[in-house]
């Protein structure tokens, strides 16, 4: 598993939790904003990044936390604030869910969403996704895709507020593809099924939570947009903040970073830790 360990030792933590088909190179941007104050955790889940990437390995949410819990023994981080995009923010709602059962072995003391399917039958897939998850012919598209197609998909996802990035995309495709993890993305949509058959737990976690809480949030997402953060507003909107973007995407840490490092510090503030600038 590849962990990552940026900023003073003695900072504010924060730990990043990426989304699919990414990796921990999301928080560059965020990470960089957040310096030298804060400590930034992160890692690249199991499957993903850096990390090892066997075909045909049954890949959990429940394993990803598991990741998470380790990173967090491994650095003796005793408390963080969470900060959760995509295929994170399962991790984080299993991860609220163990914190709500006494089980978890760190602290959270807030936490931040972008966005993702909090709330499964609401999600709606990509084209790309679809043809991933066809059980007879999902591993032929896997092995067929390639960086061009990859940046293609991402820019179906993108906003409005920046232009997009190729030389970056690029860098993040490269990370997936490293040690054969292209031909794994379909095994890697393992989460959408996951999401549904834990929908109530992940569901109580997240609306059940006590934490101070935000949502840093791409209304023209059309995987995980307007339609998604809808609901967390109608359920929970008067017990978070809520901050909604008209003209990003489905990326708010690559398309705006510093939105995000601003809700992490203001959700730092609401726990009481010291404001950080």
């Amino acid at each position: 598993m590849a962990t990552y360990d940026l900023g003073p030792v003695d900072g504010e933590p924060v730990t990043f939790l990426h989304g699919y088909p990414s990796s921990s190179l999301d928080v560059a941007p965020v990470a960089a904003l957040l310096e030298p104050d804060w400590r930034v955790l992160t890692l690249d889940f199991p499957g993903f990044g850096a990390s090892a990437k066997p075909p045909g390995h049954r890949h959990s949410i429940h394993a990803a936390a598991d990741a998470v819990e380790a990173l967090w023994a491994a650095a003796g981080v005793e408390a963080t604030v969470l900060a959760a995009h995509d295929y994170g923010v399962s991790v984080g709602q299993e991860l609220l869910a163990r914190r709500g059962e006494r089980a978890l072995t760190a602290e959270l003391t807030g936490v931040v969403w972008m966005n993702g399917g909090l709330y499964p039958d609401l999600h709606r897939p990509t084209l790309g996704q679809q043809m991933l998850l066809d059980p007879d012919h999902g591993a032929e598209v896997a092995a067929a895709l390639d960086e061009a197609t990859f940046i293609a998909g991402v820019r179906g996802t993108w906003g409005e507020r920046v232009e997009l990035d190729a030389t970056d995309i690029g860098q993040i495709y490269a990370s997936m593809d490293e040690a054969g993890g292209v031909a794994i993305m379909h095994e890697l949509l393992h989460y959408i099924a996951d999401r549904r058959k834990h929908a109530d737990r992940w569901r109580q976690a997240l609306e059940g939570s006590d934490l101070p809480t935000a949502f840093v949030w791409g209304d023209l997402d059309p995987v995980s947009g307007a339609h998604m953060i809808e609901r967390a507003e109608e359920r929970i909107g008067d017990r978070a903040t809520i901050v909604r973007m008209a003209d990003v995407g489905h990326w708010p840490p690559l398309e705006a970073p510093d939105v995000l490092a601003d809700a992490i510090r203001a959700v730092a503030r609401d726990a009481g830790a010291p404001s950080q600038h």
